[in-house]
């Protein structure tokens, strides 16, 4: 997809400072600064113009992909509570994963080693690229450009933050008129009463001497001035460079909202240019980018293997409270709907319960009601062509949180769904209470989590309350909670054991819990979500 040089109808442009030009003008080897300044300031790109690489649609979703994994990942880190060098660790982890090429595997043209230029080079088409598809798949709605902009911008202000401990580094993309001896000399008092050290205290003498200081307009230091940590006169702020990361990231923001906005007018003219690009950018928000836990692993449990005997014990300590609630539904009418069939079904496949044991497990609750014939002759197939036995041998994959919370609502008699998603807010208060779910606090915390729709944050919160000091808790994995159904049984699973010493205890008794789920309306479902869907339902 070859995209030509024309004006940029996704975005304006914009500079690092105030008085014009932009930090991306310069070749990716970084002319101002060399080594690793360079290199950091490479990754403090504005994004004022669009890449002219060629693409092709593989490629095209891949760079997507990639970068919405890391955009993904700080919002976990922000969900989960991760901050300082813990937060910085794992998210510079993620960022040289997906957004950085491989320099010991990936060769040149020429089938050579790639030069360090040239390594800044690739990552900085990579990370263009990605940021203006994401651009152009996030700008649609007022919801998906809040979520972008959030996420672009603590991405940014990580880099930045970087980039300002090497002060060099920093200096070498700035705009902003720096405060000449004399004037810093004349000024000398006022600015040595402004808070300005690393505690927030004010600059020392000493400190005064090698500090740099810049004249910034007060209009892009509102928030330094609200917090007087900046002097003000005509029509100006003085603000030391250590505390130039806030305006710079205002100023990114402002230009990106801006930039959002502009693209979503455009957006129809975009897509349309290509009908293979478009559904691609349509689709790109629903994207799950997780593990795959299509094949059916039996390690997920560590050292027990999931059985039709012991999955009421793991329903009760270890699942998410969509499948809760498809279990107690099961164990209380011995019978499963379609989707709640399929939802549960590849659910189990995905937990590692065996096609085996999946068919035992069944067979033993709907024999409460029917008999063996009729169990084989109605259900038996369908169990068996999840597991990728039957029909075309295509093994399937079990839902995802997005699928699910965008999927066909339940209705009478249903229990497949996310509760967060479509229970009403009473319905599922009383459902938390009952379950005794933390206190009547932590409860109202996942409520305000259903009432702003982070149907998978309340999730998430869920997970943080029946699992306390999980994150701290050693060997267990908490990647994935509150994207997928499967990673948050495979988190709380990897706790437990953690917590026993790595022994899972199979000897509890499962009590049941829960209703079934009320008729519940729901917005309207994207196109592709429902051929999927459909197509899936109609071999199942």
């Amino acid at each position: 997809v070859g995209v030509a040089r024309r004006p940029n109808p996704l975005g304006g442009r914009m500079s690092l400072g105030g008085r014009g030009g932009a930090a991306d003008d310069a070749p990716a080897g970084g002319a101002a600064a060399g080594g690793a300044a360079a290199s950091m300031m490479d990754d403090l790109d504005f994004y004022s113009d669009l890449p002219s690489k060629e693409l092709s649609l593989d490629e095209f979703e891949e760079l997507a992909l990639a970068r919405l994994k890391v955009l993904r990942k700080i919002e976990e880190l922000k969900t989960r509570n991760v901050t300082g060098e813990a937060y910085r660790m794992q998210l510079d982890k993620t960022i040289k994963a997906h957004l950085h090429v491989d320099a010991a595997t990936t060769t040149s043209a020429s089938g050579g080693k790639l030069s360090a230029k040239q390594v800044r080079g690739r990552n900085k088409h990579q990370d263009i690229s990605s940021h203006f598809i994401l651009r152009a798949a996030y700008c649609r709605t007022e919801d998906l450009r809040r979520w972008f902009l959030t996420q672009e911008c603590a991405l940014f202000q990580h880099r930045l933050e970087k980039a300002s401990k090497a002060s060099g580094a920093l200096q070498a993309g700035l705009r902003f008129d720096r405060v000449g001896d004399a004037e810093k000399d004349r000024l000398r008092q006022q600015l040595l009463s402004v808070p300005g050290g690393a505690g927030g205290e004010a600059v020392s003498p000493a400190e005064f001497v090698t500090e740099i200081y810049y004249k910034v307009p007060f209009v892009q230091a509102l928030d330094l001035i609200a917090n007087r940590q900046a002097y003000v006169e005509a029509g100006f702020a003085y603000v030391p460079l250590r505390r130039i990361v806030s305006i710079v990231r205002a100023k990114f923001r402002m230009a990106l909202s801006k930039s959002l906005v502009m693209a979503s007018s455009a957006f129809s003219q975009v897509a349309g240019e290509s009908a293979r690009i478009g559904p691609l950018l349509k689709s790109m928000n629903q994207q799950y980018t997780g593990k795959d836990y299509g094949a059916y692993d039996k390690s997920n449990l560590g050292a027990e293997e999931l059985t039709a005997q012991n999955v009421d014990m793991y329903a009760e300590r270890s699942m998410p409270l969509c499948m809760s609630q498809l279990h107690s539904g099961l164990k209380r009418d011995h019978k499963l709907k379609h989707w709640g069939r399929l939802q549960y079904g590849l659910f189990l496949k995905g937990a590692g319960l065996s096609m085996e044991e999946s068919l035992l497990f069944f067979q033993r609750e709907f024999g409460k009601i029917m008999t063996a014939e009729q169990f084989n002759k109605n259900y038996s197939y369908n169990i068996r062509h999840m597991y990728g036995k039957e029909g075309k041998r295509a093994s399937y994959t079990p839902y995802n949180c997005t699928k699910i919370v965008l999927g066909n609502p339940p209705g009478a008699g249903d229990h497949h769904g996310c509760p967060y998603r479509h229970y009403d807010e009473e319905h599922l208060g009383a459902l938390l209470a009952k379950m005794k779910i933390g206190s009547p606090a932590d409860r109202n915390e996942i409520l305000n989590q259903k009432r702003s729709k982070n149907f998978q944050l309340a999730c998430v919160k869920h997970f943080e309350i029946t699992h306390p000091q999980a994150a701290s808790t050693r060997g267990a994995n908490l990647d994935g909670v509150g994207n997928h159904p499967n990673a948050w049984f495979a988190a709380s699973v990897s706790y437990h054991n953690a917590k026993n010493g790595g022994t899972s205890s199979s000897s509890t008794t499962a009590t049941p819990f829960g209703a079934a789920a009320p008729a519940a309306k729901m917005e309207a479902v994207s196109p592709s979500a429902k051929s999927e869907d459909s197509k899936q339902a109609a071999v199942l």
